[in-house]
């Protein structure tokens, strides 16, 4: 156990002469602080670390750290800390795990181990206790998105980098091949100062200006007590990552793309009177739901799809309110349409309380404009506020009552009244279900409406729909399943394009990759080995095929641990290249090119530790879901066969530890036809 003790580490001032302050909300776009170029993410890493703070007092086995202190806002004052950390793949650390398990549950284990990892770490202002400890257990640790420690209880021993520090607010990696991850993040809900969606962009624009490759992440973020990756894919068909790009890559338990669509499609489509029809019966709270919310809409809502994204949509719109219990019965939600008015909230609400209050005397009789004005001049004196109020309230419900407003035939003059609603309204049948009629109008029932009720409405959908264990048999038994593969489908990945790539006017560049050949099989054809990321390689307009080659060995080597000793041999599409050849003459600008080359003998490295994916000592097949692959779910062996399944597929709950024996039902079937003995 190696620690990273900052336990003497004082807080600097603010403005001490070595720490400067950048601004969060642009820190990572062009110019803030550096001005990053269309060179490698290793460059620039280099140019940003320049403007870090080195920590000299937070070490750990020799890693660097740096740190940069960021400004949220000046009033109040709020500055968090983002920590640099450079972690260096040694030879002599064996006691590191070099393998990535990230990148190997997200399809990149054909990658070859880097030389290098940057650990990015944000942490609130008030919390500058950092520790890196190298922990070698027989699991393995991670943080998922949500900022939760998870135990996967994977296969075989790791060992791998931890960071833990008390107020974690996100915690980001790259790779020196411009692969990266995200870890962890941890928004308001577990008590940072920042919101879920401030640290994604911030995390977003530090990827786009390293010029990241692929940035993946484990999506495990909730809001509320709900799955956001469930309720976002049935509102808007992608996840909540989907607003920034990130797109699904893979599932777990054998979910492919094509499941993922379908079963978002089965939950948006699913009709609402179908639900009403086979759950209102015994769930009478669903049709006030659904009831609650069409009334609020401009058009009909007919899928579960529509009545969710209303709904998150609404939500954006309405006010915050201080607390649940804040909302009054006049708290006219009709100022959602009318924000813009030159009156605070707190009067309109006054006087929408005195005008029903007037209406009310009236016994719900029909009473003119001009003495509901009257009457509530007596408590109300701003007679513009009065005529604001009167026309808004026409047609929309305030409490437990509907403030009718008409045109008298006869006499041409407004009137209004009150009718009381405090009993649900008939539902209409048919594809107009839901739609609240009453003399050819629709109510508007924003009253009682907050974002406390949307968000309380919403996680009972949650619970009674979603995640309700009884709807496992009948005909609505599609939505647990549609809801299993989309809770399956959690690596997301983010691919960052670029445009063309700038460069100085007596130099080219080309797109190159190598291939080892140090395996037999690969000498004679029988296996091809995986090539890695192209990397953009530039070399002087006059440089030869031989200097070509060596700009590539250094790069390579530069990147990647397991090719410290790479050494290039022919180039696969330039065979009748020469050593002294114009590499200009024979090599197009921007051509892709293959070079081979085999790692000193002496250095050699066994061909599956190269990978991060790394040595496949193991067997996976999950017969029950068809994988073949770790892909970081919970699994057990079987004690006969030594095959691995998930746990989840025989049967064994979460909420149970492993048992100490086990077999799976193939060897169990085996042993039950073994003949008896006497």
């Amino acid at each position: 156990m190696s620690n990273l003790d900052a336990s003497d580490f004082k807080k600097r001032k603010r403005y001490s002469g070595d720490c400067r302050v950048f601004r969060f909300k642009n820190f990572g776009e062009n110019g803030h602080p550096v001005e990053f170029t269309n060179a490698s993410l290793r460059e620039n890493l280099k140019a940003l670390l320049e403007f870090g703070h080195l920590e000299t007092k937070l070490c750990c086995k020799g890693m660097p750290c740096w740190s940069f202190q960021l400004e949220v806002h000046r009033h109040p004052p709020l500055h968090i800390l983002l920590f640099v950390v450079e972690q260096h793949i040694d030879d002599d650390a064996s006691q590191l795990n070099r393998h990535c398990k990230q990148c190997h549950y997200v399809g990149w284990g054909h990658n070859i181990i880097c030389n290098k990892k940057y650990h990015f770490l944000l942490l609130s202002k008030d919390h500058t206790m950092v520790q890196a400890c190298l922990n070698c257990k027989g699991n393995n640790y991670k943080y998922d998105s949500a900022g939760n420690y998870n135990n996967n209880n994977n296969i075989g021993k790791t060992c791998s980098l931890e960071v833990e520090s008390q107020g974690h607010v996100m915690h980001g990696v790259f790779h020196s091949n411009g692969f990266g991850h995200l870890l962890c993040v941890n928004g308001v809900e577990k008590g940072s100062e920042l919101a879920g969606y401030q640290i994604i962009e911030f995390w977003d624009r530090l990827c786009s200006g390293l010029r990241a490759r692929k940035v993946s992440l484990n999506d495990f973020s909730k809001k509320g007590g709900m799955e956001l990756r469930l309720i976002h894919g049935v509102a808007y068909k992608e996840p909540w990552f989907g607003r920034w790009g990130y797109k699904l890559e893979r599932g777990t338990y054998c979910v492919t793309q094509e499941m993922y669509h379908k079963a978002i499609e089965a939950l948006q489509g699913m009709p609402l009177y179908l639900l009403i029809h086979h759950l209102g019966p015994t769930n009478h709270e669903l049709p006030l739901i659904f009831t609650r919310y069409q009334t609020l809409s401009d058009h009909c809502l007919v899928t579960m799809g529509d009545l969710f994204q209303f709904m998150l949509d609404l939500k954006t719109r309405l006010p915050k309110e201080n607390s649940p219990g804040s909302s009054s019965s006049y708290n006219t939600g009709f100022l959602v349409e009318t924000s813009t008015c030159r009156w605070s909230p707190k009067r309109v609400e006054t006087a929408t309380k005195v005008i029903v209050e007037a209406l009310k005397r009236a016994r719900f009789r029909w009473v003119s404009r001009q003495e509901v004005r009257d009457a509530a001049r007596a408590y109300v004196g701003d007679t513009g506020l009065l005529d604001f109020v009167l026309k808004s309230l026409g047609n929309h419900i305030v409490g437990n009552y509907l403030v009718r407003r008409s045109l008298n035939p006869v006499t041409k003059v407004l009137e209004y009244c009150l009718e009381d609603i405090s009993n649900v309204l008939p539902i209409q049948e048919g594809n107009n279900l839901l739609m609240m009629n009453n003399n050819n109008f629709k109510v508007k029932a924003m009253c009682r409406v907050t974002r406390f009720q949307v968000m309380k409405d919403m996680f009972y959908l949650y619970k009674s729909i979603l995640k309700d264990p009884k709807l496992s048999t009948g005909i609505l038994n599609a939505i647990p399943v549609a809801v299993r593969i989309i809770l399956d489908s959690k690596y997301l990945v983010k691919e960052y394009c670029f445009g063309d790539i700038s460069m100085k006017v007596d130099e080219f560049g080309v797109f190159c990759t190598v291939m080892i050949k140090n395996n037999e099989d690969v000498e004679h054809g029988l296996v091809k080995p995986p090539l890695q990321p192209y990397e953009y390689i530039t070399v002087r307009n006059n440089a030869t095929i031989d200097e070509l080659k060596l700009e590539v060995e250094r790069n390579f080597r530069e990147i990647y641990w397991g090719l410290k000793s790479f050494v290039v041999e022919p180039i696969t599409n330039l065979n009748d290249a020469k050593g002294m050849d114009l590499a200009f003459g024979v090599v197009e600008a921007g051509q892709k090119l293959v070079f081979e080359g085999r790692i000193n003998k002496e250095r050699a490295i066994v061909n599956e530790e190269l990978y991060e994916c790394g040595a496949r000592n193991y067997a996976v097949d999950c017969t029950p879901c068809g994988a073949k692959d770790d892909d970081g779910e919970r699994m057990i062996c079987c004690d006969i066969c030594e095959i691995w399944q998930h746990t989840r597929c025989v049967g064994i709950p979460i909420t149970e530890g492993v048992p100490h024996i086990f077999l799976c039902s193939r060897c169990e079937q085996e042993i039950i036809h073994l003949p008896s003995f006497p």
